[in-house]
């Protein structure tokens, strides 16, 4: 049986500090090039989203993450517009907020405080709206 056509999986990673802020990358590829946005990207094959996850902002923002939680799936077919994706997206609090370093496909990463008066990428703006609502586990 041939396998079916299906979405291709992403992850987006929302990192909060204490102060109220979310770690944002510039994006240095299409779409959105140089538009603010959150971490994230492709789920290889073989790997868990959860595991990508880290990758990504590993790779990103030059930042190891351990406990996450998870935000939601976003699977508006519309979300991307190379084509229909599916982001798990989680949330790490990060207390101690350490300073980010762009890397991979990141232009610049920095933490923002009022992300709302940005424009952000794709579907970001929900997915930061979401996790805000979120209760805070410590």
């Amino acid at each position: 049986m041939a396998m079916p056509k299906t979405p291709l999986l992403t992850t987006d990673c929302v990192l909060c500090d204490d102060q109220g802020r979310v770690l944002l990358i510039r994006r240095g590829n299409e779409p959105f090039k140089g538009a603010y946005a959150l971490p994230g990207g492709f789920v290889n094959i073989g790997e868990t989203v959860e595991a990508a996850y880290r990758r990504e902002v590993l790779e990103e923002v030059g930042i190891t993450v351990n406990e996450l939680r998870l935000v939601g799936v976003y699977s508006d077919p519309g979300r991307d517009p190379r084509g229909h994706t599916v982001s798990v997206a989680y949330l790490a609090r990060l207390p101690d907020a350490p300073n980010p370093k762009a890397g991979s496909d990141a232009e610049a990463a920095e933490w923002v405080k009022d992300w709302r008066v940005l424009s952000l990428a794709f579907d970001h703006a929900k997915i930061i709206a979401n996790a805000e609502k979120m209760p805070k586990v410590r």
